[in-house]
């Protein structure tokens, strides 16, 4: 399925070492609802990206060195297996 991920930078605690808190908004990618957010961290979503996309790894570093923007940043048209989205929580119908 593609979907449009989105990212806001969560504020940091003093446990947060080197990994960005981050609320991550999954959308479906040809504009029906069905918005899904949850809380996670850079590690976690960069870590995801890396192993179930086929995305170059030039579009990754541009995303990752955009997660600590107060505005966001946004992957658009990324393709996720549906294993991988009801992994994270995402229901398909």
């Amino acid at each position: 399925m593609r979907v449009n991920l989105t990212t806001l930078s969560l504020p940091r605690s003093q446990s947060d070492k080197g990994s960005i808190p981050l609320s991550l908004t999954i959308r479906p990618a040809c504009g029906l609802p069905g918005d899904f957010q949850i809380p996670t961290n850079s590690a976690w979503l960069m870590k995801l990206l890396r192993q179930n996309t086929t995305l170059p790894a030039a579009v990754l570093e541009r995303f990752e060195s955009k997660l600590n923007n107060p505005a966001g940043a946004k992957l658009l048209g990324v393709d996720l297996n549906e294993t991988v989205l009801t992994d994270i929580g995402y229901f398909i119908d």
